[in-house]
């Protein structure tokens, strides 16, 4: 009887908030080694269910996680470096 509780949209939100209290238990007595909140994962998937935004800001997350990002895109050609913070720029001509 209670699966049929957590099959319903009411219980679902009920499983995800006594999940997140545990999560943040755990994170918080230290038993918990890893940096994301399980939590936050069903809450944002439940959001992603009612708003067509939603899926398509996790949509777009999920193939930027699979694209390689290099350090040279943009980059000026030759292996040249701008510095901003020290102020300096290094123009290496072929």
């Amino acid at each position: 009887m209670e699966f049929a509780v957590f099959v319903t949209l009411p219980g679902l939100v009920i499983l995800l908030t006594a999940i997140a209290f545990a999560d943040q238990i755990l994170r918080v007595t230290g038993r918990g080694k890893r940096r994301g909140q399980v939590s936050s994962t069903g809450f944002e998937q439940l959001h992603a269910t009612f708003s067509q935004g939603k899926q398509n800001e996790l949509k777009e997350r999920q193939s930027a996680l699979v694209l390689r990002d290099d350090e040279e895109d943009g980059a000026p050609p030759h292996h040249s470096t701008v510095d901003l913070t020290g102020g300096r720029a290094v123009i290496r001509l072929p």
